[in-house]
Parts: structure tokens; C-alpha cells; sequence
């Protein structure tokens, strides 16, 4: 039996709500594509982060790979809560690493919840399945 969240059956979000949640996506995945790439060409500054961290740099490709298909299942909208579910994944091992060194680790923290926010607000289907209830 397949379940179907009718998009018609719950409230539509606002065009300011879905274009609020587009430019925060937007947003998120320039981001993500480019410390992907910098990843990629081991740029001088990515390799001294990723070295401070206690990561080996010959791990630095494969953790851009791990980044770049992530960010493209998030860009596509059928695969989109996929695609943030992995992003959540990485950037938890990132706050892991920076906690286990005593780094701040607020950033990725705050970035996981703008991917999710903007998703939110732009997908009625993540919104049916999780709904905001007033108290």
C-alpha cells in the first residue's frame, strides 16, 4: 500500500514563505558547492583546517564526494529530505570532530538548521509531515 500526502488536502505555504526558503537553500547550497570543491583541490587553508581537526588529508577527496552527492540530492526536489538527511549526517561529524577538540562548534549547528529551514518552507510535503502546531 502507498501512502500520499495530498499537496492540495493542507494549507499551502505563502509565496514569501517558499521564496524565503528557495534563498535560504540557495544560499546553503553555493556554500556547500564550494567548500566541496576547495575540498577537491585541496586548497591551502581547507588542507590546514582539515589537518587541525586530526583528519589525514588523503581523506579530504572523499569527504568532498561525500559532500557533492549529498548537496546535489538537496538541490534535486525529489530527493530533497534525503539530501538533508545526509547533510545532517555530515555536518553532525563535523560538530563531532570540532567537540572532541574543544572547537566552536556553532556553525555547522546553525547551517544544519537553515538547510532544514529552508526546506521547510519551500516543501508542503515536509510540512505535512511535519507540522508546527500552535499552543
Amino acid at each position: 500500500m502507498e501512502t500520499r500526502i495530498d499537496q492540495k488536502a493542507g494549507k499551502m505555504p505563502s509565496k514569501t514563505a517558499v521564496w524565503s526558503g528557495r534563498i535560504i537553500s540557495t544560499l546553503c547550497v553555493l556554500f556547500l558547492l564550494m567548500d566541496s570543491i576547495m575540498r577537491m583541490i585541496k586548497e591551502s587553508h581547507y588542507v590546514e583546517g582539515t589537518v587541525k581537526l586530526q583528519w589525514p588529508e588523503s581523506s579530504m577527496v572523499g569527504l568532498a564526494i561525500v559532500l557533492l552527492i549529498s548537496t546535489i540530492f538537496y538541490i534535486i526536489p525529489r530527493t530533497a529530505i534525503l539530501g538533508a538527511i545526509l547533510l545532517t549526517a555530515y555536518l553532525g561529524g563535523a560538530i563531532a570532530s570540532m567537540a572532541r577538540l574543544g572547537e566552536p562548534y556553532w556553525f555547522p549547528f546553525i547551517f544544519g538548521v537553515l538547510i532544514w529551514g529552508g526546506l521547510y518552507l519551500r516543501d508542503i510535503i515536509l510540512r505535512e509531515l511535519i507540522p508546527l502546531r500552535k499552543f
